[in-house]
C-alpha cells in the first residue's frame, strides 16, 4: 500500500469523512418529539396567516391605488406574482434562520428547527427547506404527512430531505420531561 501522506479520514482536498451521529435520539429524549407533528400542523396554519396578511394588504392597496389613478395603479399588480414567491422565502429563511430557529408559528407551538446533528438553522437552510417543503407538497401531498406518521423523529419529508429535525423548544421538553418523572 502506498502512503499518501494525508491523515487517517480526509482526503487530499481536506475533506474530512467522519460522519456526525444523530443528536436527538427519540428512544433517550421521547420528550423532544412529544406532540410534534399536531403542534407543527398548528404552526403552519399561523405561518400561512403571517404570510397571508402582506400579501393581501398591498393586493388591497394596489386595487385602491388603480381606483385613485383610474386603473394605471392596477399595472402593479404584475408584482403580486413574484412577490407571492418572494415574501415566503425571505420569511422562512429569516425566521428559521434567527437565534430561534423557528417560524412565528413555530414559537407559538414552543417548536425548534435544528439540523440532524443539533446545530440551529440558518438562513440558507431555511428558504430551501421552504422550497423542498412547497414543492414536496405540491406533488406528494398525503405522502408527505404519512411519512411523519412512520418515523420515530416524526420528521417529515422535507425535513429528512434537507437534514432537519423540528423538535420540542426547551421549555416544553422540560415540562414533559419533569411530568413525565411522576
Amino acid at each position: 500500500m502506498i502512503d499518501s501522506g494525508t491523515p487517517a479520514g480526509t482526503s487530499r482536498i481536506g475533506v474530512s469523512l467522519d460522519v456526525k451521529p444523530h443528536a436527538y435520539d427519540p428512544d433517550a429524549y421521547p420528550e423532544l418529539f412529544e406532540g410534534v407533528l399536531a403542534r407543527r400542523a398548528v404552526a403552519f396554519v399561523i405561518d400561512l396567516i403571517v404570510i397571508g396578511i402582506p400579501l393581501v394588504l398591498a393586493w388591497v392597496l394596489i386595487l385602491i391605488f388603480g381606483f385613485l389613478t383610474l386603473g394605471v395603479g392596477w399595472l402593479l399588480f404584475w408584482l403580486m406574482s413574484p412577490a407571492t414567491v418572494i415574501w415566503p422565502l425571505f420569511y422562512y429563511g429569516l425566521t428559521l434562520g434567527s437565534t430561534a430557529s423557528a417560524t412565528i408559528g413555530m414559537r407559538a407551538m414552543e417548536l425548534e428547527l435544528r439540523t440532524w446533528y443539533g446545530a440551529p438553522a440558518y438562513v440558507l437552510l431555511g428558504a430551501v427547506r421552504a422550497v423542498i417543503f412547497w414543492v414536496s407538497v405540491s406533488v406528494l401531498t398525503p405522502f408527505v404527512l404519512l411519512v411523519g406518521l412512520l418515523d420515530a423523529r416524526k420528521r417529515l419529508l422535507h425535513d429528512m430531505l434537507t437534514g432537519t429535525v423540528v423538535i420540542n423548544g426547551p421549555v416544553r421538553s422540560a415540562a414533559l420531561r419533569t411530568r413525565r418523572r411522576y
